[in-house]
């Protein structure tokens, strides 16, 4: 069984072949740093002419690379959402173009999904297991049960790790992707040098909050720069490298532990409730930080469950996530029907 898996929901536009042996038989990625990175985030109707200007070809390339035709097929996956709606658009129609003129099985996956069953792809891991979930537009913390069963333990009142991440360091002139610039900026940073609040931390449930850390990053920057407040990038002022440094390595850690804290909630809760896990996964752009990872590895030893993170190349938005769960779909029979709709929020869980 080989299923092709097509990527549009943000700013990657990204095909992959997987088979059922969870070999990855094509990856291919086109990013949109440079078109976004002139506005400091993603702009959605750029995002959405990028993904038609790249898609096609993306998936040439990758049948190349596999050495396959759409003959060889098994089915074809796409992310129908969440997402930037002009986005998913593109892979959705791609992927039921290819499916009906060829006449293969057609699964829309939820991006989520994508992100939550990709462990299973990378490491095996057996059902259930506990999933952090934590990227650009989302923060979560999930039981998986299996493809298509999921219980969400927790999620963001407000806004995700990820655009804290990518907020603060545009605050703090890092450019863009900010969440990589900061994880950078922090190496040289001391992350007790700047006092940040940790929204929800030891309050009871799973649910998350960063508003008030942005905030807050916010009203350190403008501190800094006195009068002149955030309109420093207009006015050609800049932030000594030390503070940089520091703020960012301070962001970091209240990301860290929030995340920690969070997380131990939900090892709780299954445990009161006597559900037994069999490991923790990381996964999301978020997963792909480094520091992040250290601590989560420490609370799922203390839990004594295996700590799973997928490659970093497979933890940012791809194709090869979506054709595996396509895939995992496929071999249970649920596919679906070509009208299906793009859908720009999906939660997982229902």
């Amino acid at each position: 069984m080989i299923v092709m898996g097509l990527e549009s929901s943000c700013d990657e536009t990204a095909v992959g072949i997987v088979s059922a042996d969870r070999q990855i038989l094509a990856n291919k990625i086109a990013t949109q740093i440079a078109e976004h990175k002139p506005y400091g985030g993603v702009v959605p109707e750029i995002a959405a002419r990028a993904h038609l200007d790249h898609m096609d070809d993306l998936i040439r390339e990758a049948l190349k690379e596999a050495g396959l035709t759409l003959s060889d097929l098994s089915g074809v996956a796409a992310t129908c959402g969440p997402g930037l709606i002009g986005g998913v658009m593109v892979a959705a129609m791609a992927g039921k173009a290819i499916a009906a003129v060829r006449g293969l099985p057609f699964i829309a996956v939820n991006h989520l999904e994508a992100h939550a069953l990709t462990a299973r792809l990378t490491d095996d891991v057996e059902f259930p297991y506990l999933l952090l979930l934590v990227s650009g537009g989302h923060s979560q913390l999930l039981l998986v049960k299996g493809p298509g069963s999921y219980r969400r333990l927790g999620t963001t009142i407000d806004d995700a790790a990820g655009e804290c991440f990518d907020k603060s360091a545009k605050l703090l002139g890092l450019g863009y992707p900010g969440g990589p610039a900061l994880e950078r900026a922090a190496l040289n940073g001391n992350p007790r040098k700047c006092e940040l609040p940790r929204p929800m931390l030891g309050r009871a449930g799973c649910d998350f909050s960063f508003s008030g850390l942005k905030t807050a990053i916010r009203q350190r920057v403008m501190e800094k720069l006195g009068d002149s407040g955030i309109a420093f990038r207009k006015n050609g002022n800049e932030l000594d490298a030390d503070f940089v440094s520091d703020v960012a390595a301070s962001a970091q850690a209240a990301i860290s532990d929030i995340l920690v804290d969070r997380s131990s909630h939900a090892f709780a809760l299954l445990g009161d409730e006597g559900i037994n896990i069999t490991s923790f996964v990381i996964a999301g752009g978020v997963a792909a930080n480094h520091a992040i990872r250290l601590p989560l590895k420490a609370l799922a030893d203390r839990y004594g469950v295996s700590f799973v993170v997928p490659p970093p190349a497979l933890c940012t938005d791809n194709g090869v996530m979506v054709a595996w769960a396509g895939l995992e779909r496929l071999r249970l029979g649920q596919i679906d029907d070509l009208s299906v709709a793009a859908r720009p929020r999906w939660p997982l869980d229902i």
